[in-house]
């Protein structure tokens, strides 16, 4: 079983866990705010994370008491079936040959199957700069790791912080790596004074109402069902091959999950888990996934039909759903996520900017990594909405 202690020339010291049962008995003391840095979500990563992805979990330490917990994940794109299928131009073809070239081994400090700051987290005692100068070291100490293994890291990448908290990162000494900025997260905040699905209706220009209206009325004959674990074994094949649908047909991709993913995290993350299954004429046609991090809602992966999402608007109908279970839940906060940014805006979504830092470990192609980034991020064209009177 991996377990790496490394002693620092600083305050702290690090551990790095490769499995979710060796970590401290108060690991969840620390990740109270956020169920994406707790055991049991760590364990979901562990048991069905990407077969392109190796996920490790950092603990800091001042002398033997747990002052901070990290993620990492290290991604092998050499082993993925596809970058997405969405675009097929001469662009596309040039970012592929970067990748299997030049940045097939990424390491990431940060969370790439979510939206946010999922990354870390401190004790307010721990001065934030010099916890972001040990997670750098960190960042170092995983790359021995996997240079043990056989595998050298080309691209670290810290990924995603609001623009609030930049600063801390330029004066903790990642002036030397590439500030990049990805596609907004999507935020909708839910005001106090709404307690069900009616009042946002109600909020809405008559534009988006009656877009509402019309997506709704589309939507006759589907039939919505909460899918419990037994469901969820019962239709994997299905849910596979929906998800795998939508992923493979992205604009573009760095993983693909495993089948067992969602039933992994039923039987760990329980009722903070909802799975919503779409069925027209009994079939399952489309789902949708949550998780409930507090008095937030994240959204999470889903899968459909296409030719049925079509005709009946079904993404679109999602969000709405989302929306409202999350208003009469008391929710204050959906996290969207980004993609599909113009429909998400459209519904009351509004974009947060992200940020992350990059660096190459060949210092030629580390000068040129601006261009480099975007061929990997391409810049996505939308038009924010305000659907809101």
């Amino acid at each position: 079983m991996e377990r790496f202690l490394f002693d620092l020339k600083t305050a702290l010291t690090i551990e790095i866990f490769h499995k979710a049962e060796q970590l401290p008995k108060n690991w969840n003391n620390l990740a109270v705010d956020n169920i994406f840095l707790r055991k049991e979500y760590l364990e979901i990563l562990e048991k069905s994370a990407p077969n392109n992805m190796t996920c490790h979990f950092i603990g800091f330490f001042n002398e033997k008491e747990l002052v901070g917990i990290a993620l990492s994940q290290f991604l092998d794109l050499n082993k993925l079936e596809s970058f997405g299928e969405r675009d097929k131009c001469i662009k596309t073809t040039i970012r592929n040959t970067i990748f299997k070239n030049f940045c097939s081994h990424v390491l990431i400090i940060g969370n790439n199957m979510l939206t946010g700051q999922n990354v870390y987290f401190f004790l307010d005692s721990i001065d934030k700069i010099e916890a972001l100068k040990t997670l750098k070291i960190a960042s170092e100490q995983l790359k021995t790791i996997f240079i043990a293994k056989g595998f050298k890291v080309h691209v670290t990448t810290f990924k995603d912080f609001s623009k609030e908290e930049i600063p801390y990162f330029q004066l903790a000494g990642f002036q030397d790596s590439y500030q990049f900025s990805t596609q907004p997260n999507m935020l909708f905040d839910i005001p106090n004074h709404w307690k069900t699905e009616q009042d946002y209706i109600s909020a809405l220009s008559k534009k988006y109402r009656d877009q509402y209206k019309r997506a709704r009325k589309k939507a006759e004959g589907i039939v919505k069902r909460k899918m419990h674990l037994e469901d969820i074994i019962k239709y994997e094949e299905t849910i596979y091959d929906l998800y795998h649908h939508v992923a493979k047909n992205a604009h573009f991709n760095t993983f693909f999950l495993p089948k067992n993913h969602f039933k992994t995290f039923k039987e760990l993350l329980k009722d903070k888990f909802l799975f919503y299954g779409y069925f027209l004429d009994e079939k399952l046609v489309g789902f949708n996934t949550i998780i409930k991090n507090g008095e937030v809602m994240d959204t999470y992966f889903l899968g459909y039909d296409d030719t049925i999402q079509r005709e009946k608007m079904l993404y679109l109908n999602m969000l709405y759903d989302i929306i409202a279970y999350s208003i009469n839940k008391g929710f204050k906060e959906i996290v969207f996520a980004r993609t599909a940014l113009e429909i998400k805006s459209s519904v009351g979504a509004k974009p947060q900017e992200m940020f992350g830092f990059m660096k190459h470990n060949n210092p030629i192609i580390d000068l040129a990594i601006d261009k480099v980034f975007c061929y990997l991020d391409p810049e996505v064209v939308w038009q924010e909405r305000n659907p809101f009177k």
